[in-house]
């Protein structure tokens, strides 16, 4: 059975930072290409960044600069460091793993981050 748990989120000042967390389980982690997403109330769900199995990143063009994905393949997990947080970036943050071929694709149950003063 394929799980996926985000954790991080909350409540941030705007130019505040967070660090979100997805531990994986039931898939052989190092080998699947890991990204976040994101869905504000009223929106549809949106890229914000990719890791690939061998480090390659491809960022939003409205985080680049602030956000930092990186991956540790011995603890089956993925990070999201978001720096300068602006209010525009609340929305639930979602963890997906896709397989090599994409023919996979498992998705985390969500976290949300809330950026207000």
């Amino acid at each position: 059975q394929v799980q996926l748990v985000e954790s991080g989120g909350g409540l941030v000042q705007p130019g505040g930072s967070l660090r979100l967390s997805c531990v994986a389980s039931g898939i052989i982690f190092a080998t699947y290409t890991m990204g976040w997403y994101r869905q504000a109330p009223g929106q549809e769900r949106e890229l914000v960044v990719f890791i690939s199995s061998s480090g390659s990143t491809n960022y939003a063009d409205s985080v680049k600069g602030r956000f930092t994905i990186s991956r540790d393949n011995v603890k089956n997990s993925v990070y999201l460091q978001m720096n300068s947080l602006k209010a525009e970036d609340t929305a639930v943050y979602y963890c997906k793993a896709t397989s090599i071929n994409g023919a996979r694709n498992y998705w985390g149950q969500g976290t949300q981050v809330t950026v207000s003063s």
